[in-house]
């Protein structure tokens, strides 16, 4: 394997990661407020057409992260409302927004089905886009992976450094304690799902601004229940969650790799690879046994009423 081919791998491996990165850093402090959201799929999908649709209408890219991001969150806060406050079960209630955000973004996207846009341009970054490997890998990429390695610092600093961070673990760990000392739970989170919710809208900007900046129906391909599994496999750590997603991103080439390597082994087997380990990993953690050893926040997927006792 030559300089180049490995130089070309680590460049789309950081390309295909950073929406998978978008989606699980929202996810996870969702998740660690004890909310499991499984309509990431959805929201992605929403937040590609929107996105799309706004950049196209304006000719601005900027605008159309913008309208992604909104969209993700309005998304999130339909599915807050159900599971918050009127109880519904969180599982039944994410499935139920993954249909619908898959069914409404093929909707309204109709019109615009194979249009393209410029979409955000490489940034090479000046001195380190020059060096070898990892020049090209690391340091001429768009402005977005940048911001989601920003963003990775961010959530892993709350989650960690703040006294928000511990609001967040506190609710996510035991709520009605939280409630006791006067932490509003409800409140922190909806904040946890709407957060989410625009992170996964971002994720599927990214998809239809600079993946491949057009709009297709359920182009985000499986990549929100990636992200998913990705918190778990994370052990819902930040850092681990970085790796994670750049470790999926290689999973996501390879196939194509190998492909061209002249493997005979079947590229459709390979592909199929990171869904597989994603069906397996949401079949594990509906066992409270194998949450607990994954240090899985302990009421997650629980509902909250502050009028009843722990």
């Amino acid at each position: 394997m030559d300089i180049d081919l490995i130089t070309q791998i680590l460049f789309a491996a950081v390309k295909t990661g950073t929406p998978l990165l978008f989606v699980a850093l929202g996810e996870v402090i969702c998740e660690k407020t004890g909310v499991l959201n499984l309509g990431q799929e959805g929201m992605m999908l929403m937040g590609a057409v929107v996105g799309f649709m706004a950049a196209y209408g304006s000719g601005n890219a900027g605008i159309g992260i913008i309208g992604a991001m909104l969209i993700g969150s309005a998304m999130s806060l339909i599915f807050g409302f159900l599971v918050l406050h009127l109880g519904a079960n969180q599982v039944a209630t994410g499935l139920a927004l993954t249909i619908f955000g898959t069914g409404l973004s093929a909707f309204i996207g109709s019109s615009v089905v194979g249009h393209t846009i410029p979409g955000f341009q490489p940034m090479h970054i000046p001195g380190l886009s020059e060096l070898p490997i990892v020049g090209k890998a690391l340091f001429s990429h768009d402005p977005l992976v940048y911001l989601a390695v920003v963003m990775a610092f961010l959530v892993s600093y709350v989650a960690n450094r703040t006294r928000l961070g511990l609001t967040i673990k506190a609710v996510g760990e035991n709520p009605h304690a939280a409630n006791a000392i006067g932490i509003k739970v409800l409140r922190v989170r909806y904040l946890a799902v709407m957060f989410g919710g625009a992170m996964a809208g971002l994720g599927g900007a990214y998809m239809s601004l600079v993946y491949t900046p057009m709009w297709v129906e359920n182009m985000t391909a499986g990549r929100g229940w990636i992200a998913l599994a990705l918190v778990v496999f994370a052990s819902w750590r930040v850092g681990n969650i970085v790796l994670g997603a750049y470790l999926f991103g290689v999973a996501s080439i390879m196939h194509l790799v190998l492909q061209g390597m002249g493997w005979s082994i079947s590229p459709n087997l390979l592909a199929m690879l990171p869904y597989v380990a994603t069906i397996v990993v949401m079949v594990l953690i509906s066992a409270d046994q194998f949450k607990e050893k994954l240090l899985a926040p302990r009421s997650l997927g629980k509902p909250f009423d502050p009028r009843q006792m722990a």
